[in-house]
């Protein structure tokens, strides 16, 4: 349960990022609502998360998951560049992030 609370809470924090270019700098009212609204939601869910998960590993998925998908995001919907540099350092993102699941958390 733990794990499905972290999942929602980078999903979360992947829609307050994706809203705050749509702010314009916290001046557009109902967009600086969503996005603080999703930002608030993130860490109420991490919150519950690192009950269990350990806080480095579930730090570094929420680091590394959600800048993987705010890229993608940033390509697909902003007409962001993905340049051969930034594609190896998500799957060094990626990968560290494997890594430290991988090694396990030990307790909390």
């Amino acid at each position: 349960m733990a794990y499905l609370f972290l999942l929602a809470a980078i999903a979360s924090e992947v829609v307050g990022t994706s809203l705050l270019k749509t702010t314009e700098g916290f001046t557009r009212p109902w967009p600086t609502v969503g996005c603080l609204t999703a930002y608030g939601v993130a860490f109420a869910l991490l919150s519950q998360a690192v009950k269990q998960v350990p806080v480095g590993v579930a730090y570094a998925m929420w680091s590394g998951l959600g800048t993987a998908a705010i890229v993608t995001i940033g390509v697909v919907f902003f007409s962001e560049t993905l340049s051969p540099t930034k594609v190896v350092g998500l799957g060094l993102i990626i990968g560290g992030v494997v890594l430290l699941n991988l090694g396990g958390g030990g307790g909390h």
